[in-house]
């Protein structure tokens, strides 16, 4: 590999600023939990967030269009540029070039861009989504991103004597998150976009049974990462832990709130136990390291706060 240039350095550093700068607009909580982050693993987050950011913006508010195809047209173009901007090292568009040059360094390669694309394309239109769809989405839109984010703490593959249980924990954190952002905008992603993401559940008429059903497949989820952070390496695990302390912290909530009120509110953790959660995570002393289930009961899918606008998916 060449070596590279200062006017190289300066261009991928000013890309890797915009990134900071989108995160630091659109998530109030990712931003505090990366803050603890070691330098060059923050800069990969922040990249990798900002690519996922703005996909989410062609479909999802951003880009004023109804129309599938154009959002399509955009995916699909977005996604080309990346793909050539990771073979080649570089894009005249900051948030892709500051995406490749991460991926670059990390491994992240296109079977982790690609899924994501395939979910972003599925929100393009209005669906209802089956079991089967209801994982892929997910894996798209979350697992994966997930994995990147583990090639990012790592700076590439992590070790291979726990490579599977570090992404079995990636995942399952990703697909958490995911399932409590479906949860907190049920009325937005149904009256404004179309979509019911959870088979067997009427966004408008979500039962307390379906609530604590969801609760309670999301809090195993959390089991599953919050057993498997310790893998990690040190300097990473409170920004992680940090991020799973909230989540943890909205499925408590979410769970004790009225159904009714979840249909129609966006559930939020307040700034101040935002903070107290980032302060135990950085101190050693994680507020969600043993996060109990209190509901027995299985998500319907496996058989077949105060008002705040939509952000992004992943944003408490």
């Amino acid at each position: 590999m060449t070596a590279t240039t200062p006017a190289q350095s300066a261009y991928t550093r000013t890309c890797q600023q915009a990134a900071h700068q989108i995160l630091r607009s659109y998530s109030t909580s990712f931003s505090l939990a990366t803050r603890t982050l070691p330098a060059p693993t923050r800069v990969h987050i922040t990249s990798v967030y900002a690519m996922v950011r703005v996909a989410d913006e062609i479909v999802d508010g951003g880009f004023d269009s109804s129309d599938p195809a154009a959002k399509l047209a955009l995916l699909d173009d977005f996604e080309s540029r990346i793909a050539d901007a990771v073979a080649s090292g570089f894009s005249t568009d900051v948030v892709v070039h500051a995406f490749a040059h991460t991926a670059r360094r990390t491994a992240i390669g296109p079977e982790h861009w690609e899924p994501f694309f395939a979910s972003m394309r599925a929100d393009a239109r209005p669906q209802t989504f089956d079991p089967d769809g209801l994982r892929r989405y997910i894996h798209g839109s979350a697992e994966v991103i997930g994995e990147m984010c583990v090639r990012a703490f790592f700076d590439g593959t992590p070790p291979a004597e726990i490579a599977d249980d570090v992404d079995t924990g990636a995942r399952a954190l990703g697909s958490a998150f995911q399932k409590v952002n479906f949860l907190r905008d049920l009325a937005e992603d149904a009256g404004e976009l179309g979509r019911a993401y959870f088979p067997g559940v009427d966004p408008e008429q979500l039962t307390e049974q379906q609530k604590h059903a969801l609760a309670a497949e999301i809090l195993g989820e959390l089991d599953t990462a919050a057993a498997r952070i310790p893998l990690l390496p040190a300097a990473v695990r409170p920004a992680v832990w940090t991020a799973h302390g909230i989540f943890h912290e909205l499925t408590l909530t979410i769970d004790r709130t009225p159904a009714e009120r979840v249909r129609t509110t966006r559930i939020r953790v307040s700034q101040p136990r935002k903070l107290q959660i980032a302060a135990a995570a950085l101190a050693g002393r994680p507020l969600s390291r043993r996060p109990r289930r209190n509901r027995s009961t299985q998500l319907c899918t496996t058989d077949s706060g105060s008002t705040q606008p939509r952000t992004t998916r992943g944003e408490p």
